[in-house]
Order: structure tokens, then C-alpha cells, then sequence
């Protein structure tokens, strides 16, 4: 099955939702947790999406390399400076979907247009 989800004037988070939910499948008749569910994604008009000033400040992504010093903080603002608006959009997804071993099999079925 092949959703379209128009990005333009949506918060980030309600644009993740959407398509974490299509991914899972959670639409479909046959919707089983164990199972990748055969859809496809796109998310057009990405570069229209409505993020605020105020979150691009505050909102910050940990990573932690495993070494004494190695946690870095990255804010959402110079994320999409250096990785553009699909990054964050595939961030944002990511940590809507279930952590388990389908996560990044799903993650596969997301396609993102500007």
C-alpha cells in the first residue's frame, strides 16, 4: 500500500506520528506487531514544514560514543543546517517506531521530497 502525507504547515511531531503509524502498518486490516507491513511512504513538500524558532534553540540530540567525554549534544537547528529537513524527519520517525530488530527494516520504506 502507498500513503502520500503532505509536510506543509505541520508540526514535526504530528507529521512523525502519521507516518510512524503508516509504517507500522496500524492502518491496515491485517496489522500484525511481528511483521513489516508492505507500505510505502512519501513525504512531500518537506521543506514547508512548520518548525518554530524556539524548538530549532532548544531541541537537542544526545549521542554518546562509549568513551570517557565522548556524549556530544547537537541542536535541531544546526541538524538541519548540515543534514537537511529529511534527517530530521527520519530522526523524529525513529523514535516513534518500536525498538526492536524491524525498527531500521522500516525505517527503509520511508521516501522524503522537498
Amino acid at each position: 500500500m502507498k500513503y502520500t502525507i503532505d509536510a506543509s504547515n505541520k508540526r514535526l511531531g504530528n507529521l512523525a506520528q502519521e507516518v510512524a503509524k503508516a509504517l507500522m502498518g496500524k492502518n491496515s486490516v491485517d496489522f500484525a506487531k511481528n511483521v513489516v507491513a508492505d507500505v510505502d511512504v512519501l513525504v512531500i513538500n518537506a521543506s514547508k514544514l512548520d518548525i518554530t524558532d524556539k524548538k530549532k534553540d532548544e531541541k537537542y540530540y544526545l549521542t554518546y560514543s562509549g568513551y570517557p567525554g565522548g556524549q556530544k549534544k547537537e541542536f535541531l537547528g544546526h541538524l538541519l543546517e548540515r543534514k537537511g529537513v529529511e534527517e530530521v524527519i527520519v530522526r523524529a520517525v525513529s523514535r516513534m517506531l518500536p525498538k526492536n530488530k524491524l525498527r531500521d527494516r522500516m525505517l527503509l520504506n520511508i521516501e522524503i521530497t522537498k
